[in-house]
């Protein structure tokens, strides 16, 4: 990508929001880790930096830090809530803990004139979320705007374009959060070419590169995101994929014969295996959900392994990994805790020795519709409400039967 917004996560629930609202507003948006050295994400072209929230307190012992490095960038820097005490702190300003946590809607109340803040936002509704605040700014900074209860809500330095709010522009709660956002990005002067389509045309030309003339396997769940990688890899390569349709007995009603016709009229080269009883006949008489889930995922494996051995040649397998799942695999310090297990990058084994195609890995799922319906996908196939690996075995509580699942 030409020109990238690069996003410091610091912890906060909201910053994958802030790369979504970016890539809204045309601008092409990373998330690296707080300790992603500068020198790496100097390597991503980027045009601004946003330091996101989170929930430590600035004075906390093990508390994510600054580098000062990345203020050298010579580039516009936003920080947001946690990202403006740090800002703030590292350059001589004052934080302090405040009395009561802020949490939930204040008004805006506008201060100095704002290349970021603009009249129209006065006494307007922000989202906060904070315990810490910023009482004196860094030298060079003014003070933009304050909540009612005079907490410093903006600040800026033009001159530096070094930017500061204490609330969340990224949540659907502020007002005007997306317009500020719009402002910041007009002030790293970004081009705002960036689209979700434009990824097909960039995608094609890396699988035919990456490919050759070699054979790829596809593992189709019948979900959004591996249908659209392997309608994106079909444009690329065509019939030197083959997708492995598992019907496991655990999808919704019909869906896997519905889904199966959807990727017929499209031209897949789908290869559909019926292995409903060999998964039932697994799951008999288990009724603890997390059973379920591991029986489920090994069962999965060794039906697809079995069949991508009757593939001969194949070097390549396509994954629908999305960029929500790269963002969780690596938090901010390090490895996140699994939520649930059979839902995590990566998921086949690596005894199948294949190298791996992700051709939706730098998308969010909205851009990953997108270009699902630009592919030709049938739009009840791109807009299918999510429904997890295990189906309905972790719907039905206790034992899992023919007439229990009808």
């Amino acid at each position: 990508m030409d020109e990238t917004l690069v996003i410091v996560d610091y912890g906060s629930q909201y910053t994958q929001l802030i790369a979504r609202r970016a890539r809204e507003l045309g601008v092409y948006s990373i998330i690296v880790p707080y300790s992603a050295d500068a020198d790496d994400i100097a390597t991503h072209n980027p045009r601004g930096i946003v330091l996101s929230g989170g929930p430590n307190s600035v004075y906390d012992a093990a508390a994510p830090s600054l580098q000062a490095k990345l203020l050298e960038l010579d580039l516009p820097v936003l920080g947001i809530c946690y990202g403006l005490q740090l800002l703030t702190l590292a350059l001589g300003g004052k934080v302090e803990p405040a009395a009561t946590r802020e949490y939930g809607k204040a008004k805006l109340v506008l201060k100095h004139d704002s290349q970021l803040l603009l009249s129209d936002y006065d006494q307007s509704t922000v989202w906060m979320s904070h315990g810490d605040h910023a009482t004196t700014p860094p030298e060079g900074f003014v003070v933009t705007a304050t909540s009612e209860d005079n907490i410093i809500c903006g600040i800026e330095d033009h001159e530096r374009r070094m930017y500061g709010l204490q609330f969340h522009p990224e949540v659907a709660h502020s007002e005007y959060g997306k317009q500020i956002l719009e402002n910041f990005i007009g002030l790293c002067g970004f081009a705002r070419d960036w689209q979700a389509g434009s990824i097909i045309k960039h995608s094609i030309a890396a699988i035919r590169e990456t490919v050759g003339d070699k054979k790829v396997i596809c593992a189709l769940s019948g979900g959004v995101d591996s249908s659209v990688a392997a309608a994106l890899v079909d444009r690329a390569i065509g019939d030197q994929q083959t997708c492995i349709f598992v019907d496991t007995g655990l999808l919704r009603q019909n869906e896997y014969d519905e889904v199966l016709a959807a990727y017929k009229t499209i031209g897949l080269n789908v290869k559909p295996v019926r292995a409903a009883d060999q998964f039932l006949g697994k799951l008999a008489g288990v009724t603890d959900p997390e059973q379920k889930r591991k029986i489920i995922g090994a069962e999965f494996i060794a039906v697809f392994d079995a069949e991508a051995k009757k593939i001969a040649g194949a070097d390549f397998l396509v994954q629908g990994t999305l960029y929500p799942d790269v963002i969780e695999s690596v938090s901010v310090n390090g490895p996140s805790v699994t939520i649930k297990s059979h839902h995590n990058v990566g998921g086949l084994p690596d005894k199948m020795k294949l190298k791996l195609i992700e051709p939706l890995r730098e998308l969010f799922k909205d851009e990953v519709r997108t270009i699902g319906a630009a592919l030709g996908l049938p739009d009840k196939s791109v807009q299918r409400q999510p429904f997890p690996g295990p189906g309905l075995a972790i719907r039905i509580i206790g034992d899992i039967t023919v007439e229990r699942l009808a």
